[in-house]
């Protein structure tokens, strides 16, 4: 329960912020992607974790959580048509740490492996 009640923060976060959401905890048979949002034509893959320090929601992602994500943001990319001209848009990997009411965004935590 909180840590639903954490993504709702963080979604209206990213609201303020300016962030068009995607999809909402989007599921596939390889993984699960708790927000995918996107601002300035690029497409940011988003893990929230609640937890007290940012260090301690990064230790928390495991190399098999991101290859998770990374095999659903394979998915997603892979149904989305190109941009203009054919030219894929950008994206990332993005953690946010959510404690009490605070909340650290953290860009480009990880890197799509090849």
């Amino acid at each position: 329960m909180r840590g639903l009640l954490a993504e709702i923060y963080t979604g209206i976060y990213f609201i303020l912020k300016g962030y068009k959401i995607l999809a909402w905890r989007y599921k596939t048979h390889g993984g699960e992607i708790d927000f995918i949002i996107s601002k300035k034509n690029i497409i940011i893959f988003v893990e929230v974790k609640l937890r007290p320090t940012t260090d301690q929601a990064l230790e928390s992602i495991t190399p098999k959580m991101k290859a998770r994500i990374s095999n659903a943001a394979r998915y997603f990319l892979s149904r989305q048509s190109k941009g203009a001209g054919g030219i894929s848009r950008e994206f990332r990997f993005d953690v946010v740490a959510v404690s009490g009411f605070r909340i650290w965004h953290l860009d480009n935590a990880w890197f799509l492996p090849a």
